[in-house]
């Protein structure tokens, strides 16, 4: 698919990553619809750097906890744009918790924008398009056995299947494919550390947010692939457990 003048939504997509997706999406020649909860500041501006003449970009700020929040993103979106040719599930939550921490409220919390509201949000799009891409933000985690995140990676391994399940089930009007990121480094302008400790990297340096994007937009312009799931993540996944 020919990203220019196409009209994509990208949730969590004003800030790190899904900020860097947004960049370049707009300057592949698409419009952009900026999906945020907390991040309206963030978001708001960033809309108004991608806007140039003939391409525009919009933002929803919307909680994705409920079916109805999710129903309302792809209805909004529709509504600003009048089309929706793609959709990048990249908001989550990460929250560090060994399985003797996790009750069924930790369990849910990671759940529902993990996982749920991926697969909410696929389900509105497809009723509303007849054709789209679809890409999904997962982790290197779902190819090792770590300790301590135990909820995240049980969200994350749910959306792995999902994305290769509904690959199968909605071809060919629509592709759905996965890009699972290592221990990104986070852009020079954010303040803090990576979420992860980057452990070994078989080459030697992180993955940036701009080359997370750029395997997004791979998948999104490619016209024959669906069910894959590209790791940008150094080569860690090839690791195996505890390396």
């Amino acid at each position: 698919m020919d990203l220019a003048g196409k009209t994509i939504l990208v949730t969590g997509g004003a800030v790190r990553i899904g900020r860097s997706i947004c960049e370049k999406l707009a300057q592949s020649g698409a419009q952009v619809i900026i999906h945020c909860r907390h991040s309206g500041r963030e978001a708001r501006e960033l809309a108004a750097r991608l806007k140039t003449p003939g391409h525009d970009a919009w933002v929803i700020q919307e909680d994705l906890d409920t079916e109805a929040g999710c129903e309302s993103v792809i209805s909004r979106a529709f509504e600003l744009a009048g089309t929706l040719d793609g959709l990048v599930n990249n908001a989550a939550v990460f929250h560090r918790r060994s399985l003797s921490e996790t009750d069924l409220t930790h369990l849910l919390g990671e759940l529902r924008p993990n996982f749920f509201a991926p697969l909410l949000l696929i389900r509105a799009f497809i009723r509303r398009a007849q054709t789209g891409r679809i890409v999904n933000i997962l982790d290197r985690r779902i190819a090792t056995l770590e300790t301590g995140s135990m909820a995240y990676q049980l969200s994350k391994r749910a959306l792995a299947d999902m994305t290769r399940l509904a690959a199968l089930e909605l071809a060919p009007a629509f592709t759905v494919n996965g890009v699972a990121p290592g221990p990104v480094l986070l852009p020079s302008d954010e303040k803090g550390c990576p979420r992860d400790k980057a452990g070994r990297i078989p080459t030697g340096r992180r993955p940036t947010p701009e080359e997370v994007a750029d395997a997004v937009l791979t998948l999104l312009q490619a016209d024959s692939v669906t069910g894959q799931i590209l790791f940008v993540d150094g080569g860690q996944h090839l690791l195996g457990n505890g390396d």
